[in-house]
């Protein structure tokens, strides 16, 4: 595949995980008009990547799905999918309320702002994703949060 149209791909499906797992950064991106170079700025960061497994004669789906694993390196754990994925499991009526009443993305995005100060103390990190003590900290201030 040629390099051009794999980076069109690739910017194609990074802006479908930001939609699926950063809809708050995707927000922020487009709210200050920085969307476009925010993509691009991230595909040109594995032209390398994209060469040398080229040269490797590497078929097109491996080079894709290894430079989405490069692109999205350090947006991994997601806080949003993290929350998202705890108020429904935790929270289900309340998270069926939100989504219903199209607040769900809006109620997120204040969670995530809420739950900075446990994300940093227990630097969140896919190592400790699934921390016990994380978890509960976190659904006590979503628990806070909801009763506010």
């Amino acid at each position: 595949m040629h390099k051009k149209l794999m980076k069109t791909q690739l910017i194609k499906r990074l802006h479908d995980y930001l939609l699926e797992h950063h809809t708050d950064l995707l927000i922020a991106l487009q709210e200050d008009h920085r969307l476009d170079h925010y993509l691009n700025s991230k595909a040109d960061s594995v032209d390398d990547l994209i060469l040398q497994l080229q040269d490797e004669q590497r078929p097109p789906y491996v080079i894709e799905a290894l430079c989405l694993e490069e692109l999205t390196r350090d947006l991994r754990p997601s806080r949003f999918s993290y929350l998202r994925d705890l108020l429904e499991e935790e929270f289900a009526a309340d998270y069926r309320r939100m989504r219903d009443s199209s607040i769900l993305t809006y109620e997120i995005i204040n969670l995530i702002g809420a739950c900075e100060p446990i994300f940093e103390v227990y630097h969140f990190s896919e190592e400790d994703e699934y921390s016990r003590d994380l978890q509960h900290a976190v659904m006590g201030m979503i628990a806070e949060y909801l009763n506010r």
